[in-house]
């Protein structure tokens, strides 16, 4: 299997739906331990790794995959990161998921981003 370089995955990124970043962050038990973990208090990189035994090498892989996918956030503190869940992405997003595949859903989204559209062409 071949190893993809900076700049392949940068541009895989960049051009994969926002859902399925969400999704593929969610794949990964130890990032769902993490968000859980996030839930009522921002952490550093090191708090996490003590928590769940990791190396930090191992848990900043995992926060940057949950940072891309917009599942969290860090803020930098001196020379540490500060570590907090985005508040309502993953709500969102699995709403919007749940919208676009179910029978009943699927036609009211479309229905209301015409009325949307209809709303804003006509304010211009």
């Amino acid at each position: 299997m071949e190893q993809q370089n900076d700049s392949e995955k940068l541009a895989e990124q960049v051009t994969t739906p926002p859902m399925q970043l969400v999704f593929e962050a969610l794949a990964s038990a130890p990032r769902r331990k993490i968000l859980a973990y996030l839930t009522h208090s921002d952490l550093t990189a090191g708090e996490i790794a003590a928590r769940f035994d990791m190396s930090k090498p191992s848990i900043s892989q995992h926060l940057n995959v949950l940072e891309t996918a917009g599942l969290i956030s860090g803020k930098r503190e001196g020379q540490f990161i500060r570590y907090s869940l985005t508040p309502n992405k993953l709500v969102n997003t699995l709403n919007s998921f749940v919208q676009d595949v179910c029978p009943v859903g699927r036609p009211l989204k479309k229905e209301s981003k015409a009325l949307a559209e209809l709303k804003k062409s006509t304010k211009e």
